[in-house]
């Protein structure tokens, strides 16, 4: 499929829709899409139902996830380079005995096995991908380095495939013998009963793995696990704009398995530090400006930090506090490439909290003014505003 349609239109479902909905809208698509119920259809109309019946299970592996199903909301399809910040069965290289393995809880253990035709024909068990454990770690980043988006090279410790017995777990890689309980054929064979009829299914010998063989002498240098510790260097780039908490994939940069097999993979957490005088706020950010009183009055220029160094700020005369200045697009980048936030520069007024001489000099002659009482106009005017911000 070209393009991947919506999660929710896929499973017939509302975006409000229960977890209890979705599950029960999942298992009807997957028991019409399922490929052993196509059995005597054309190969056309066989790689159609194969291809819905897959759609559907990454529909329900995202939705049925909280986490997931928060991201896809916010994010939709679009997941930002490497992976970022996750995805559903699309990214992960699933096959269909892959998902029927992976949704057995659902339909009572009936997707537990390798599954056979409804007529009575057999699916081969297909050996197990061993799969090694994900690596996690946080990356600090500053919002200088958020705005921009970076490159990072760090030191990973993991456990790689040992080199001695090439990851076998068996003494310079060869000592095996053929497995007493599946004599070498890696599967066991079994009659099922399940919703579609009598099923011969094959499925993996629970005694080897499906290797086929096992063990006779363990690797001395690894002890039989098929792996050892190192520190690898481990490069990687962090697109701009993304947000504490956010996590990056990188496929393969985990755990090797023991005894062979897929290395699992490195999970970068973001941790955002925090600017000595900027806010976040989404892809905005926000700066507290504290104005002398005579600027405020009277206007004139000032110096604003930002995300690219320091700026000059006009202020208009008779600027009042609680007015909020918009620098535009001095903000952060949107991880969906859809431009960046702005800056916001929210004004305070400084009250000397002692008065001098010269101050109360100042202030005595300014009572004499009318333009130093407010009217009523602009009472009226400043409430209606602070009325707004708290509903």
């Amino acid at each position: 499929m070209a393009s991947k349609r919506d999660y929710y239109e896929v499973l017939g479902v509302g975006k409000s829709a229960t977890a209890d909905e979705i599950k029960k809208a999942y298992r009807k698509l997957a028991l019409k899409w399922h490929p052993d119920k196509w059995t005597d259809a054309s190969e056309k109309e066989k790689k159609e139902a194969e291809e819905k019946f897959i759609e559907a299970a990454e529909a329900y592996d995202v939705l049925s996830d909280s986490d997931k199903r928060a991201k896809y909301d916010q994010f939709g399809h679009n997941m930002g380079p490497q992976g970022f910040p996750g995805g559903g069965f699309g990214g992960a290289g699933f096959d269909i005995n892959d998902i029927f393995s992976h949704f057995g809880d659902i339909f009572g253990g009936h997707f537990g096995g390798e599954w056979g035709g409804a007529t009575g024909g057999r699916r081969s068990a297909r050996k197990p991908t061993r799969r090694g454990s994900d690596l996690r770690i946080k990356v600090k980043l500053t919002l200088q380095e958020i705005a921009t988006g970076i490159s990072k090279t760090l030191k990973i410790p993991t456990q790689v495939k040992c080199e001695y017995c090439k990851g076998t777990g068996a003494k310079d890689g060869t000592a095996f013998t053929t497995c007493s309980t599946c004599h070498g054929t890696g599967v066991i064979t079994q009659v099922q009963q399940s919703i579609f009829g009598a099923m011969q299914s094959q499925s993996i010998c629970p005694n080897c793995g499906g290797e086929g063989k096992t063990i006779t002498q363990n690797c001395e240098h690894c002890n039989g696990n098929g792996t050892e510790h190192k520190e690898q260097l481990v490069s990687f780039n962090i697109p701009a704009g993304v947000a504490d908490g956010m996590t990056l994939t990188i496929k393969g940069k985990g755990n090797a398995p023991r005894h062979g097999g897929v290395n699992g993979d490195l999970i970068v957490v973001v941790e955002e530090i925090k600017h000595a005088e900027l806010i976040r706020d989404g892809n905005d950010i926000i700066y507290n400006l504290m104005l002398d009183l005579p600027t405020a009055i009277m206007g004139g220029s000032v110096e604003v930090p930002t995300l690219n160094g320091r700026a000059r700020l006009n202020i208009a005369a008779g600027t009042q506090p609680g007015k909020v200045l918009r620098m535009r697009g001095k903000g952060l980048p949107s991880t969906e490439g859809r431009g960046s936030g702005d800056e916001l520069v929210n004004v305070m007024v400084y009250i000397p909290e002692k008065a001098d001489d010269n101050i109360k000099a100042a202030v005595e002659s300014l009572k004499k003014s009318e333009n130093i009482k407010p009217s009523e106009s602009t009472i009226q005017r400043l409430f209606s505003k602070l009325k707004h911000i708290f509903e």
